[in-house]
Order: C-alpha cells, then sequence, then structure tokens
C-alpha cells in the first residue's frame, strides 16, 4: 500500500486489516507510520520515487494498492507532479511485475475527463484534465498501462469521485459555507457526484481482489447525485440551517484567484483562493458508475444524507465547525 497514512489509504488499510489482511504500506517516515504499525502493518521506509524501495517494497505481496499522490500544493512544480502522479506509478508497476504481484490497483480520479458536458459521464467519456494534477493523473494511467502490459500484472485503474467523510478536511469550506449560510458563487444547478469514504474503500477493495476487474477501469462514487444547491440544503438542514442562500457572480472571484495565484505560488505562499476553487462552483461533476456495479458488485451503501450527518457530527467533534 502507498498513501497508507493519508485519509483515504488509512481508511483503506484498516479495511484489508479488518478482514484479515496481513498489509505492508511504504511510508516515508516512520513516526507517521507508528499508528499503522501498532495496527499490525508492515512498515517499508522508502520514497515512491526511489526504484530501489519499490522493489523492497512489492516483494513477496499478492496485491499493490497505489493510492499515495500530489493532490494540489502550492509551490510544488510541475516535475514534481509529474515525478509523484506519473513516473512513480510506470516505475511501480514494474517493480510489481518483476516481483510476481498478481494485481496492481492505481487510484486516479474522475478529475481526468474534466468538466462534463453531457452527465452522467461513464469510463469511456472524454478525457481532458484541466490542471497539472489531472494532467498527471492521466499520464500516470497511460504509463500503468504501459508498463502493465509486457510485465504480465493485472492492472485495475479506479477513479473515485470527490471523496468525503470523517478525518478529513477537503470539503470544509462547503460544509462551513452551508452551516453559516455563506453567499454560493453562481445559480449553484451544477451536479456535483460525491464517495464516502466507507463506500470507496469498499470499491478499492473489490477492484483488488474481484477477477472481473483484471485490466479494467472503473469510476467509483456514491449512489445518489445532487446539485451544489441541494447538496448545501441538506448540509444547512443537518446543521439547523434553513435560510435560502444568496447567489454571487462567479467571474470576480475567479479573477481575484487568478491575481491570488500570480502573486503567492511563485513564493511557495498558500494562496487564499484559486480559480479551481472558484471553478469547483461552475462545473458539473456527474457520474455513472453501472460499469463497476455490473462488472465487480460495487454497490454504496452509505446514503447521501447519512454521510453528510455523520462528516458534519464529526467537525463538530473536533472544532472545525
Amino acid at each position: 500500500m502507498t498513501g497508507a497514512t493519508g485519509f483515504t489509504g488509512g481508511h483503506l488499510v484498516r479495511a484489508l486489516r479488518a478482514r484479515g489482511h496481513a498489509v505492508r504500506a511504504l511510508v516515508r517516515d516512520v513516526g507517521r507510520g507508528r499508528a499503522l504499525a501498532s495496527d499490525g502493518v508492515e512498515l517499508s521506509l522508502g520514497d515512491l520515487r526511489d526504484p530501489a524501495a519499490l522493489t523492497a517494497a512489492v516483494r513477496g505481496v499478492d496485491v499493490v494498492y497505489n493510492v499515495a499522490a500530489i493532490y494540489r500544493s502550492a509551490g510544488v512544480g510541475a516535475e514534481t507532479y509529474r515525478a509523484v502522479n506519473a513516473v512513480a506509478v510506470q516505475q511501480l508497476v514494474r517493480a510489481a511485475g518483476a516481483a510476481g504481484v498478481r494485481r496492481v490497483v492505481h487510484c486516479s480520479t474522475v478529475g481526468v475527463h474534466g468538466d462534463v458536458e453531457h452527465p452522467p459521464a461513464n469510463e469511456d467519456a472524454p478525457l481532458r484534465p484541466g490542471d497539472v494534477y489531472q494532467m498527471t493523473k492521466l499520464e500516470g494511467e497511460t504509463l500503468a498501462r504501459e508498463a502493465a502490459g509486457p510485465s504480465g500484472v493485472e492492472l485495475t485503474i479506479a477513479r473515485p469521485s470527490g471523496i468525503f467523510g470523517p478525518g478529513d478536511r477537503r470539503l470544509l469550506k462547503l460544509f462551513k459555507s452551508a452551516a453559516r449560510g455563506y453567499p454560493i458563487l453562481g445559480r449553484g444547478e451544477i451536479y456535483y457526484h460525491l464517495t464516502y469514504i466507507d463506500d470507496l474503500v469498499e470499491g478499492f477493495r473489490l477492484c483488488g481482489e474481484h477477477p472481473a476487474a483484471a485490466g479494467r477501469t472503473y469510476i467509483l462514487a456514491g449512489a445518489e447525485v445532487t446539485t451544489l444547491n441541494e447538496l448545501i440544503r441538506r448540509i444547512g438542514a443537518l446543521a439547523g440551517v434553513h435560510r435560502t442562500p444568496i447567489h454571487l457572480p462567479v467571474w470576480p472571484f475567479w479573477m481575484a484567484g487568478a491575481i491570488c495565484e500570480a502573486v503567492c505560488v511563485p513564493f511557495g505562499i498558500e494562496p487564499p483562493l484559486y480559480r479551481r476553487r472558484v471553478d469547483f462552483f461552475s462545473k458539473s461533476r456527474a457520474f455513472d458508475i453501472s460499469r463497476a456495479r455490473t462488472e465487480i458488485g460495487y454497490a454504496p451503501a452509505v446514503p447521501l444524507t447519512d454521510a453528510l450527518r455523520r462528516t458534519l457530527e464529526w467537525y463538530r467533534e473536533h472544532g472545525w465547525l
């Protein structure tokens, strides 16, 4: 497992351990992996970009789950994104093949499809990534497939939609907006498709274990799609907020995001506002999970409202809301 010290990888490790699987985690920092070790996870020290570390990590392994990635960070150059999200994936698949690993499950993203013009999009929808993260994730898919062919390893690619759940803060701003009645940018009628973490890790497990998943690509997302307005309404209702949100135009904030990036990013400073954060309010994201349902039995089990409630409660318990 790579990315085991992160949100998604940590949940996946715990789910696999609960099923009795022996798990080895590639970690860069023993200190961060100490909690994993206390749960019976074997640690393999090394960097994802180091071929020798990969060779050691995959020795004697049946299935590799590659969850590690550079998501979106200020001051990180395109070459670093490519090294982690693309080249290292190719090296990992090659190392897995050489070690006799049966299958590699590579975590990509629905972001490789970009803005979805005709929702819901399936795995065959046009590929048009919009930023360096999405572009390097798509390149990672391509390089992984190229490496898998000669190596003989089974490759399965998973493309999750927006991941959320207790323990993660990527949607914290959205929850704050809904819980505190903040304005919404745009009309709010775009689609937004979330994936609750418990459903996602089950999807990953199926990608690693189901015979039909070999050589396939699957979109993993929740069972329900809502508009942004409906999503904010539900979160607000769970938080006890029942006011009609105010809608503001998108373009002034998009321009402000561009200025913030131009000023902050060259100095490695996290901009207070990104254009991609503004794009959240204007780009539709709705996906068809029929392939995963039909071929590997993927069946999201947590209703969206329940998942939102659990996440909201976690934010409150930990003082984030």
